[in-house]
C-alpha cells in the first residue's frame, strides 16, 4: 500500500509541475485540501477513492493516470495492423505509435496516403500543433488558405486550429509520421 501511495503522490507531483500549480492551485480547483494534497505529495497518506476522484476530476486528468505503472526508460513502436485506422474507404491508413499521455499532451501516428488521397481534417482545439515529417512521396498540405507542398525527408510544423487537409496528388503512396501537440489545461 506504502509504494502505492509514493506512485500516487509521485504522478500528483508530476501533473503539478507540468501545469506549474501551486498546492494551494490544486486545493482550489479539486477541493481536497492543502495539508492532504502534502501528505499525497509525500507519500505519508493514501488517499482513498473519493479523494482521488476529486483530484482527477478538478485537474480534469483520468483517474488511471495516478495509478499508472513506473515507464521503462524508452520504448519502441512499430505500426500494428490490428491498431490501424482507416480513413478515406481504406485508402489512407494512420498508425498510432504512441497513444496521446497526457503528462506528454502528444500522440504520435504513422499514416500510409496511397495515390491520389485527399483528407480533410476539422480544426483542433486553440493551440493543437502538428508537426508532419514526410518520409516518402510527395504530400500537399492545405492550412487555413495557405497551400504548401512537402517532398521527400521535408517536415512542417502548423497552427491546426484551422481546417487543414492533406493531398497526395501523386501516382505513388507517401508515407508520414505526424506528431501533434495538444495546450496544457
Amino acid at each position: 500500500m506504502e509504494d502505492a501511495a509514493l506512485k500516487i503522490g509521485e504522478h500528483l507531483r508530476e501533473i503539478r509541475k507540468a501545469r506549474q500549480l501551486t498546492l494551494e492551485d490544486v486545493a482550489e480547483c479539486t477541493g481536497v485540501s492543502k495539508p492532504m494534497l502534502g501528505q499525497i505529495e509525500r507519500g505519508q497518506s493514501s488517499p482513498t477513492i473519493n479523494t482521488l476522484w476529486k483530484i482527477s476530476t478538478g485537474l480534469k486528468m483520468p483517474l488511471s493516470f495516478f495509478c499508472r505503472q513506473q515507464e521503462a526508460e524508452y520504448a519502441v513502436s512499430e505500426p500494428e495492423e490490428k491498431a490501424v485506422i482507416t480513413e478515406e474507404d481504406g485508402r489512407m491508413r494512420a498508425y498510432p505509435l504512441f497513444p496521446f499521455d497526457p503528462a506528454r499532451n502528444v500522440e504520435v501516428f504513422y499514416i500510409e496516403f496511397d495515390a491520389g488521397v485527399r483528407h480533410d481534417s476539422a480544426p483542433h482545439v486553440k493551440g493543437v500543433e502538428e508537426y508532419v515529417f514526410l518520409v516518402q512521396g510527395t504530400l500537399s498540405l492545405r492550412i487555413g488558405d495557405e497551400e504548401v507542398l512537402l517532398q521527400d525527408r521535408q517536415s512542417i510544423r502548423f497552427q491546426a486550429d484551422v481546417p487543414h487537409a492533406y493531398h497526395n496528388a501523386s501516382k505513388r503512396g507517401c508515407v508520414v509520421y505526424n506528431m501533434i501537440f495538444y495546450p496544457s489545461n
